[in-house]
């Protein structure tokens, strides 16, 4: 039994040796080609950085990992395509494009302060000692009118003394003097009397100083506006000079909040604007104000421009020195008019913004003349939001100066776009060019789909050079077809001869030759002499130079540079022919694109509908699609926002 069991385990050991030395296979099928096996590369299709030299799981997501060969060689230049599977482990999720009215709110934190048009300073126009003083502490509310302080002053004794007498020469002397001599009193009385004026004496005290006759030492100063003492600089018993404050008191049934704002955000704010703000001292009680100054330069110390809100405080809860946070709704898109129901059609202050009226007057407060609230911007009838194209914030990939986002053109293709951005707002953004609404954005997970990008070797976030070239359409170029325009004549005549010139290029560089000199020279001169026809519009002519630019020097140049060129010539060439015709015309026009030509928008026109590449020619002579054909009949009426082609009837 023994013997049985050692010779077993030999076998065993023997058959394990063969297959170690290659004598045997380890399993069924041909032979082992262990040569090719060592060289085959696998890679994770989620995580391209990861290869090794044999079949595996990725160490990072888990997946099966697949020859590095799979798939081919991708000729996609700006896009990858994801798998269902690839998808889900990178949790990629899309969210659509859209165009809507955007508004975004400036918030900040302001300190409500005194209204200083509303204050004034309580000064003693003569030299003297101060005997009473009524508002005998800070904060006592005052009216206009109100007797604040007694002023001991010899002067003032003096100076009503001279007046009397003044007063007295002249009234016992009116018989009996010469006139000029009578006409030197009376000067003499005028100045005595302004003099009283200047040293602080009301009309109402001089009248009782001349019903009385008798001067005095002692000055009552009046409040001049009413309000509360918000500073008292003087005590009982103190001598004072000519001019030196003794109260400081301030209306506060108006109040300021003041409030610094970014440049960008201050840009937007406009006099009379509607602000928001809730006080630290108030919360929950949202008060509503009107900007009433917005600062003409920025702070160099902080960066900022100080904005200026007015609000009321007839009750007198505003309290200077207080924190508020002040909300401010901008809407976002061309700046123009804005609607406020508040301020269709009225009146406003250009001091005080809480004076509105419905007719033009003067400002009860300044005195200043009411101006229309169309003058800043206000509409008198409801306007309409401009829509904006917006993404989620989520969608946009931001590095430096360079913005992108991947588009979802086809179920798991994602084109990369750049995007020019508007205003980025919390949550959205609004984008000014690089996707269109409807379109759907990666949200979640576009940094790996950008790491394929990159990658692949394909423009992506951190390759700005290869990224300006996605900037370039690649997709058919759009034309409207019901929009074409005869012209008669000669004019009409050339405009044909120049597209058969364009066409024995298309065919020329088709077979892989240089323009010919005879053919590139008739479409530059034909295009130089329409390009300054009176009988075409502005459109015409731009178009009609960019042939002529292109096309003067075209045969001194190799075929590679010539297609080059032939490309912006192809453009001008199809945005005229889909929009201007000779009267004679019945041949029609066929719309061609390559997606493969380098940099894209690889349109062209041809003579044919038999595709024939311009752009590779015998390369690639059949690469591309037939996008439309353009016929010469009658167009329908011209859209209003459309710029013709043709120049209107006695135009210059």
């Amino acid at each position: 039994m023994g013997l049985f069991f050692g010779a077993g385990v030999l076998l065993i050991i023997l058959l394990g040796l063969a297959q170690r030395v290659g004598w045997i296979s380890s399993g069924s099928g041909g032979p082992v080609d262990t040569e090719s096996e060592s060289q085959q590369i696998f890679t994770c299709p989620m995580h391209p950085q990861i290869r090794q030299p044999g079949p595996g799981r990725c160490p990072i997501c888990g997946m099966p990992l697949v020859p590095a060969s799979a798939g081919g060689a991708d000729l996609d230049q700006f896009a990858v395509t994801i798998e269902p599977a690839q998808r889900r482990l990178a949790q990629i999720a899309t969210a659509p494009v859209t165009s809507e009215a955007v508004t975004t709110a400036v918030e900040t934190i302001g300190s409500i302060e005194i209204d200083e048009s509303r204050q004034a300073t309580i000064a003693a126009y003569i030299n003297g000692r101060v005997e009473r003083l009524f508002a005998d502490y800070t904060g006592v509310s005052v009216a206009k009118g109100d007797h604040l302080a007694v002023v001991y002053s010899p002067q003032l004794y003096a100076a009503q003394a001279e007046y009397l007498e003044a007063q007295n020469t002249l009234q016992s002397n009116s018989g009996t003097t010469l006139a000029a001599v009578r006409r030197a009193q009376e000067g003499l009385m005028n100045n005595s009397r302004q003099k009283l004026v200047e040293l602080g004496m009301t009309e109402q005290q001089l009248a009782e100083l001349e019903s009385s006759g008798k001067p005095q030492s002692r000055l009552t100063i009046y409040a001049p506006i009413g309000g509360t003492v918000i500073e008292k600089l003087a005590e009982e018993g103190m001598y004072i000079s000519a001019g030196e404050p003794i109260y400081r008191i301030a209306n506060l049934s108006t109040v300021w909040l003041m409030l610094e704002l970014y440049p960008e955000d201050a840009s937007h704010i406009r006099f009379g604007q509607v602000v928001k703000a809730e006080l630290t001292s108030l919360p929950g009680e949202t008060l509503t104000g009107r900007v009433a100054f917005i600062d003409p330069k920025v702070n160099t110390r902080n960066r900022t421009v100080g904005v200026r809100v007015e609000f009321k405080n007839d009750d007198g809860r505003l309290r200077p020195g207080d924190y508020a946070e002040a909300k401010i709704e901008i809407p976002i898109g061309p700046q123009g008019q804005i609607y406020d129901d508040q301020l269709a059609g009225k009146w406003i202050s250009p001091m005080h913004p809480q004076v509105i009226r419905d007719q033009p007057g003067a400002c009860p407060i300044c005195g200043m003349d009411l101006v229309p609230t169309s003058q800043y911007g206000y509409a008198d009838q409801p306007v309409g939001t401009t829509p904006s194209t917006v993404i989620p914030r989520s969608a946009l990939l931001m590095a430096g100066k360079t913005s992108v986002a991947y588009v979802e053109t086809e179920p798991g293709r994602f084109e990369i776009r750049n995007l020019t951005l508007g205003p980025i707002l919390k949550d959205k953004a609004v984008v000014l060019e690089g996707v269109k609404p409807g379109e759907m954005v990666a949200t979640s997970g576009n940094f790996l789909i950008d790491s394929q990008m990159q990658l692949a070797g394909k423009p992506s976030l951190i390759d700005p050079h290869r990224l300006m070239k996605k900037s370039i359409r690649n997709t058919p170029m759009e034309v409207e077809t019901d929009q074409l325009a005869k012209v008669a004549g000669p004019v009409g005549q050339d405009l044909e001869a120049m597209y058969q010139a364009y066409f024995a290029i298309q065919s020329q560089l088709a077979s892989d030759k240089k323009p010919a000199e005879n053919v590139s020279q008739q479409l530059y001169q034909l295009s130089h002499k329409l390009s300054i026809s009176p009988d075409l519009g502005d459109p015409a002519h731009a178009a009609l130079q960019v042939i002529a630019e292109n096309s003067q020097h075209l045969h001194h140049v190799s075929l590679d540079e010539a297609r080059k060129k032939f490309k912006p010539i192809s453009h001008a060439v199809l945005n005229l022919a889909s929009h201007v015709r000779g009267d004679g015309a019945t041949q029609s026009f066929h719309q061609f694109f390559c997606p493969m030509v380098q940099d894209g928008e690889g349109d062209w026109l041809q003579a044919t509908d038999q595709l024939l590449n311009p752009y590779y020619g015998s390369e690639m002579l059949r690469c591309g699609e037939h996008v439309r054909t353009l016929t010469t009949e009658a167009p329908a009426p011209m859209h209003q926002h459309s710029e013709p082609m043709l120049m209107p009837e006695g135009g210059q």
